[in-house]
């Protein structure tokens, strides 16, 4: 809807109708999905916008400007998010980018009373020495919360665990962890031992938008023909509307006839299984029984 229609509302809470807290990025990872559309400069990034082909320029401080008007309750850093594959020289390149646009993030997001949290964000690729060189600096800024990012951009799944694990022990402990990009269950509980408290991910969403639904840590294709006369419920043990009130049948049919209500059923559905495992792990961490396996 654009910046001004959501700031008159008083920011993102008030547009929404949500009370809860609200984290936004700051473009950098959107800017680095653009590909060939996206020109990275010391000022910025400068790109094409995929709506209307109209020439952009997003920097650290009109990120911040951005966010700020957007009244979000955990605001990102602008930073280069690193590709997959990169040289060593590439990824330091990049690193020591998102360290200086870091910096003027911060200048910029405090330049007045802020409205919520800035997080840092820890970048280097696949290179141990420089993930630590960067988590030392973002760490240097005392912000109230710091995250890894440039993970589950194409690395094998057991370059990700390796990083994860590097990284945990490297992060301040008195302010929030957070996994940028990671939303599998196997993923946020390697993450979770090693330190992490946060996550975002499109899976949940993705994977409903696509007729697909999560059960006892499965991908079940709603769209396969064994669920066309399968009148149980999704998943007994689940509390979301999608198990409650439907069957396997009824969800396979809306999913075969292309219906948003099957899309948004699934979706509500994924998401109610990444909380509760979430919710698991915080309790048996509580029990003193948690482990990544």
């Amino acid at each position: 809807p654009g910046t001004e229609v959501i700031e008159k509302h008083g920011g993102l809470h008030g547009f929404m109708g949500w009370t809860r807290p609200i984290l936004t990025d700051s473009g950098g990872f959107q800017v680095f999905s653009l590909g060939a559309m996206r020109k990275i400069t010391e000022e910025g990034a400068k790109f094409a916008s995929p709506i209307n082909g109209d020439k952009l320029m997003l920097t650290p401080e009109a990120s911040m400007r951005i966010q700020r008007a957007l009244n979000s309750d955990i605001v990102m850093v602008f930073d280069e998010c690193t590709p997959y594959p990169a040289t060593e020289a590439e990824a330091r390149q990049s690193m020591e980018l998102s360290l200086r646009w870091s910096a003027r993030s911060h200048a910029a997001y405090y330049r007045e009373p802020p409205p919520g949290s800035l997080f840092g964000i820890v970048q280097g690729g696949c290179f141990p020495h420089l993930r630590r060189e960067s988590a030392q600096v973002v760490a240097s800024m005392g912000l109230p919360g710091i995250a890894v990012g440039g993970v589950s951009v194409g690395e094998p799944t057991e370059e990700m665990h390796h990083i994860v694990r590097q990284m945990g022990p490297l992060l301040p402990e008195a302010v929030p962890h957070y996994l940028m990009g990671v939303g599998t269950l196997r993923e946020m509980a390697i993450a979770v031992a090693n330190g992490f408290d946060l996550f975002d991910c499109v899976i949940p969403t993705r994977l409903g938008r696509h007729g697909a639904a999560l059960v006892g840590g499965e991908r079940w294709n709603l769209k396969n023909a064994r669920f066309r006369h399968d009148h149980t419920s999704l998943d007994g043990s689940c509390p979301c509307l999608a198990c409650r009130q439907h069957s396997r049948a009824y969800l396979h049919h809306l999913i075969k006839s292309e219906e948003l209500l099957g899309k948004i059923l699934l979706s509500l559905h994924n998401i109610t299984q990444l909380v509760r495992f979430t919710s698991a792990m915080g309790q048996a961490i509580e029990d003193g029984c948690f482990a990544e396996d």
